[in-house]
């Protein structure tokens, strides 16, 4: 995996849009994409081409039709050396001490 490309894909709203948009109805098309985006065709074309460049979508043909669905890999290997490490419960555990720290600073 290469996290450079993945950071950089989700380094953009307008990308991030568009997964959020596929997380809710993998496989669509290209137009179903840019129905709710305020964007050119060839706008969202280029940002899909980044997010599928860093292997985060992927394409099918069927016919005529391209169809984008979300590929969650790189995004789950992103967390796993990224986020898991910082696990909920301690990062929790710091949250409420950083809050009573600051209760009593007062």
């Amino acid at each position: 995996m290469d996290d450079d490309k993945v950071f950089k894909a989700l380094a953009d709203p307008n990308r991030r849009q568009l997964l959020d948009r596929l997380c809710e109805r993998n496989g669509q098309t290209l137009g179903q994409l840019c129905e709710a985006m305020d964007m050119k065709r060839q706008s969202v074309t280029q940002h899909l081409g980044l997010l599928e460049q860093a292997n985060v979508i992927s394409t099918q043909r069927r016919g005529r039709e391209k169809l984008h669905f979300i590929n969650p890999v790189p995004l789950y290997e992103v967390y796993e050396r990224w986020i898991r490490k910082f696990e909920e419960g301690r990062l929790a555990l710091l949250h409420d001490l950083k809050q009573e720290l600051e209760r009593n600073e007062k």
